[in-house]
């Protein structure tokens, strides 16, 4: 089953580069990526053992993350078919082979216990993205694709020598040198504590640029201002989570290794550094793709806050990769639809899209509702259990930062939101082909859907996945 997993979207990334004909391709990227979460439930609902070896493994960490990187890409491949439909006047190859080839490498990330592994699979997700940013063509979308590749690349070679200086320690040690995560858990105690304090260190920079955790967090902006909405939810609702499970991986060793604390403080500066960040640039933003990246800063940093802080804000922090990620596809894909009606992403010329597009307006209105952590849905349970657990542990000041950012972050939203969904449009405003129809309405509806029902119910066996993760993270007193 876990050669099923990273097999299966590469034989999907072969077809769509044999098919000649355009208008087929996202059908069989929609095949595929249905095809995927079938794989994933079923190895959700029937765990496979450890493969031999131990480089492959299905905890309950892995599990979260692929099952909402694989849904979000569902919807974002059931998408693609009325978006590419508007997008006839270029080939839609590379598109569609690079979206698979990078779920191939998703699914690596998320089921491997091997940190080297688990490096070339983030890389490839690095390098499987650098087209998809370019597909428009552009002289902005080519400067954000470099800037992309020059910066996320940086963080990951960082990335990769927090992982040498992580196997040197093993050395210095006199253990058996390895970067199977089990080995270095077993071998903490004898670990050289230089070693593992360099590394760690390297491995947060590394990651958290992936991530996006701010100030590594350059490459946003533009990067999700240039690409198609649908390459935006990727990027935001799922690379995102496959970085931070690489950070929750290196927290399961700080907590072996007894330096937890200087890791969890580092966690929650980076954390909150980032909501204040985003709540500075959020504030009046004229672009409102670029208005989501700094989003996406905002909600990085609350999942390093929600880490940092541990206890039962792990909790909150798993599940805000569900809430995050799915709030995230519903965003993007509704400001693909706008984009697409107004050809601009500029909120002097966007205005009135309730009037011009109800259903791709009133999506991107809720979703913003969502994603500023109001009830009733999702993003409201996992943001009130971080903020709740930092005030029960008595850390006041971390708490009053977080509620001042989201605050802020909220008010400067709303003054970019509001205005683009209300009112007239303008008269001046260009008219194009688009039109709301099922094909791009309907993916991210349902994900709306899915975030409503987590904020008023989580299903039973999600909650005990959910537990069963922040056991895992769980620091012995």
């Amino acid at each position: 089953m876990y050669a099923a997993l990273i097999i299966l979207p590469l034989i999907g990334a072969a077809a769509t580069w044999l098919i000649p004909f355009d208008r087929l391709r996202p059908k069989v990227l929609a095949l595929f990526a249905f095809a995927h979460l079938g794989v994933t439930i079923h190895m959700l609902t029937f765990t496979p053992p450890e493969s031999p070896g131990r480089w492959f493994h299905f905890d309950a960490l892995g599990k979260i993350v692929l099952l909402s990187t694989s849904i979000l890409f569902l919807a974002c491949a059931i998408y693609s078919v009325g978006y590419l439909y508007y997008r006839r006047e270029r080939s839609n190859r590379m598109l569609c082979v690079w979206l698979l080839v990078c779920l191939s490498a998703a699914s690596m990330v998320t089921i491997t216990h091997h940190l080297g592994l688990m490096w070339v699979a983030l890389e490839t997700t690095t390098i499987c993205m650098a087209p998809l940013i370019y597909f428009n063509r552009n002289a902005r979308s080519i400067e954000a694709t470099w800037k992309y590749l020059l910066i996320c690349s940086v963080g990951v070679a960082l990335a990769l020598i927090g992982l040498y200086f992580l196997a040197y320690a093993t050395i210095v040690a006199n253990v058996e040198p390895s970067l199977l995560l089990d080995d270095l858990v077993l071998y903490a105690g004898k670990l050289s504590s230089g070693w593992v304090h360099a590394a760690f260190i390297f491995l947060l920079v590394g990651f958290g640029t992936k991530m996006g955790l701010a100030p590594l967090h350059t490459w946003k902006p533009d990067a999700y201002g240039e690409a198609p909405g649908l390459v935006g939810a990727l990027l935001s609702g799922g690379l995102v989570n496959l970085a931070f499970l690489a950070l929750m991986r290196v927290y399961q060793l700080c907590i072996a290794t007894k330096e937890i604390i200087f890791f969890q403080n580092a966690l929650v500066v980076m954390g909150l550094f980032s909501m204040i960040i985003a709540a500075i640039f959020m504030a009046r933003q004229a672009d409102f793709k670029r208005m989501l990246a700094y989003s996406s800063v905002e909600h990085v940093g609350i999942m390093a806050v929600a880490l940092g802080l541990g206890g039962r804000a792990i909790f909150g922090a798993l599940f805000h990769i569900l809430a995050n990620g799915l709030t995230k596809g519903v965003l993007f894909l509704s400001s693909g639809n706008i984009h697409r009606s107004y050809n601009s992403k500029s909120t002097d010329h966007v205005r009135g899209a309730l009037r011009r597009l109800p259903w791709s307006g009133g999506l991107f209105l809720a979703g913003f509702i969502a994603i500023t952590g109001s009830p009733p849905f999702a993003p409201f349970i996992s943001e009130f259990t971080i903020i709740s657990s930092a005030f029960i542990q008595g850390r006041m000041l971390v708490g009053g930062i977080f509620l001042f950012s989201l605050t802020v972050i909220f008010i400067g939203m709303a003054l970019t939101v509001l205005p683009m969904v209300m009112g007239e449009v303008p008269a001046e405003s260009e008219t194009t082909s688009y039109r709301d129809t099922l094909g791009t309405v309907g993916p991210p509806l349902v994900l709306l859907l899915l975030v409503f029902v987590l904020g008023i119910w989580i299903p039973e066996p999600l909650l005990d996945l959910l537990r069963d993760a922040a056991t895992i993270l769980e620091v012995p007193k």
